[in-house]
């Protein structure tokens, strides 16, 4: 029976019991993460291609979309750092009405997945694959920012890794020291921050002094990157340095909520778009996913609900590009934030939508003056953050199978892009796992009785590893007339099709012989493939002695 439509968000089932505590700490964890996310939403908008107020106005109404119709207590929906190669590799070919269109054509897909019940399939891409293409997409934004980071006056970056790497050793005679001083800065500052706070940082004692520790523990919830923006950019407009900022570059941003624009759809066009929109798909349903199994292990809440996340991820991605906005999916980095800072409901994730909503309506004029190497900076920590660096230094204690699966992942995404990747990667892991459970099949000679050949099957007889049934034809060919060959299948837990056909052809080859062939202690799913097929009557029908059953 095909499953029924189940369409449950995870906000109706938290609001139970809710009551004025669980608000006040929603409220304030909240907050927190929509001053977390301004200045990561312009960041990711201006790295991929598109002005600050797509990356801005994604994260408000897909995180407020996501927060609640998604089957997740405490994920943070938006735009993501893993989008940026991908997005502006999609604008640099198609162009950014394209980009919309596939986006909402990726909502449709999504949607799709979770309402066929198909979220649970994305936990089957191997950790391998996903450690190698999150690497590799590390990499690549650290290179998009090579650019604002040191100041240079390059007007296009292109999308190709080994093209980027031209133009940037093409402009180095444009080094700014400025820039790159802010860029730096905001760079140490990010990794320097949280750690003062820590109870074995060296000037934390002093910041334990008498009527110091209420402003101590402020200090430590005020988050990083607001702090290197706000002091940065102030720095920046107090002695008037000569850099980019987003003001220079975009105009600024738009104090007031977007248009509502209907992208140009036509069939044509879809058509000719069903790549990007695969990739956008497949990447927001890995993060979203990885994301909500990520905050199930950090808040101790509920599990979530992967098809309900996906169908909100497909809603939030079908609307934010009639606004003009960008991919979303789940951010981790926020998500915890959420987690963190108290929240347990989609209430709080509604939350950090409105705040970041009134701090764009209220403080867009002031965006004008922030500098493009400090937002740099910041996508420069969240990089290096992204990154699981470990598992390089830590490669050796793996399989084979791991280490080209994973490498493999990394080199395509870097080099080429991540749909090769992922399409290569997939086909790589199912061809290796093949080949593994292929050598896990064995056939076995045993003594049996004179004039009879026996063996023990063990394993999985399937299309990989039927070649090994020819030690048994080879046997058999070299046996005299009228052999009786015996095959003790109490070990062989599975067979397939073409299993099947490779006892058909063995069953062939000792008749030619004038012998018989007999399958002993048949499992049940073994034995229900050969009774179904018909093939146990025929062995039956040329057994010598009709006691023994098949």
């Amino acid at each position: 029976m095909a499953p029924s439509f189940a369409f449950r968000p995870r906000l109706l089932d938290a609001l139970r019991g809710y009551d004025r505590g669980r608000f006040l700490r929603d409220f304030g964890a909240g907050l927190t993460v929509g001053v977390v996310a301004l200045p990561l939403a312009m960041a990711f908008a201006i790295a991929s291609g598109l002005p600050p107020s797509a990356g801005l106005w994604t994260a408000i109404i897909a995180g407020l979309l996501v927060a609640l119709l998604g089957g997740s207590n405490v994920q943070i929906g938006g735009p993501a750092g893993a989008f940026i190669v991908i997005v502006y590799g999609i604008i640099e070919r198609y162009g950014v009405a394209n980009l919309l269109i596939a986006t909402a054509c990726a909502g449709v897909l999504l949607f799709a997945l979770g309402l066929l019940r198909l979220g649970s399939l994305v936990r089957y891409v191997p950790v391998s694959i996903v450690v190698g293409f999150t690497n590799g997409i590390a990499v690549l934004i650290a290179m998009s920012q090579l650019k604002d980071w040191l100041g240079l006056e390059v007007d296009r970056m292109p999308a190709d890794f080994f093209a980027q790497l031209r133009v940037i050793a093409g402009h180095l005679h444009t080094f700014d020291l400025h820039a790159f001083a802010l860029g730096s800065a905001c760079l140490a500052g990010l990794f320097l921050w949280p750690r003062l706070w820590n109870a074995e940082s060296p000037v934390r004692p002093a910041l334990e002094l008498p009527g110091m520790r209420q402003a101590v523990k402020v200090a430590a919830r005020v988050p990083g990157p607001i702090v290197a923006l706000v002091t940065l950019t102030a720095l920046a407009f107090a002695l008037k340095l000569p850099v980019e900022t987003i003001g220079s570059r975009f105009g600024g941003i738009p104090a007031g909520l977007p248009p509502l624009a209907l992208p140009d759809f036509s069939w044509e066009t879809v058509k000719q778009l069903v790549t990007p929109m695969l990739t956008i798909a497949l990447l927001g349903a890995i993060e979203s996913l990885l994301c909500a199994r990520v905050a199930d292990q950090v808040s101790g809440l509920p599990r979530h609900d992967p098809n309900q996340e996906l169908m909100a991820q497909g809603v939030a991605n079908f609307v934010a590009p009639f606004f003009g906005g960008m991919p979303a999916t789940g951010t981790i980095a926020r998500t915890v934030t959420n987690i963190r800072s108290g929240g347990t409901t989609p209430v709080a994730g509604a939350v950090h939508a409105v705040t970041l909503a009134i701090l764009v309506l209220a403080a867009a004029p002031l965006a004008l003056h922030v500098p493009l190497s400090v937002l740099a900076g910041i996508l420069l920590f969240v990089a290096w953050n992204m990154g699981e660096w470990r598992e390089f230094a830590h490669l050796k204690r793996y399989s084979a199978h791991y280490r080209v699966l994973m490498l493999g992942t990394f080199f395509l995404t870097v080099v080429f892009d991540l749909t090769v990747a992922l399409e290569v990667g997939l086909v790589a892991a199912c061809a290796l796992f093949i080949r593994k459970m292929s050598s896990l099949f064995r056939v076995e000679q045993v003594p049996g009785e004179e004039a009879q050949l026996r063996f023990r099957l063990y394993g999985s007889l399937f299309f990989g590893a039927v070649a090994r049934i020819d030690t048994v034809v080879q046997a058999v060919e070299g046996s005299g007339p009228a052999p009786v060959v015996v095959l003790d299948a109490l070990q062989l837990v599975h067979l397939d099709t073409s299993g099947l056909d490779a006892l058909r052809q063995l069953h062939k080859v000792v008749l030619l012989r004038g012998g018989t062939l007999r399958l002993d202690n048949l499992q049940e799913q073994p034995r229900e493939v050969i009774e179904r097929s018909g093939f146990g009557t025929e062995l039956t029908q040329h057994l010598a002695s009709p006691e023994v059953a098949v």
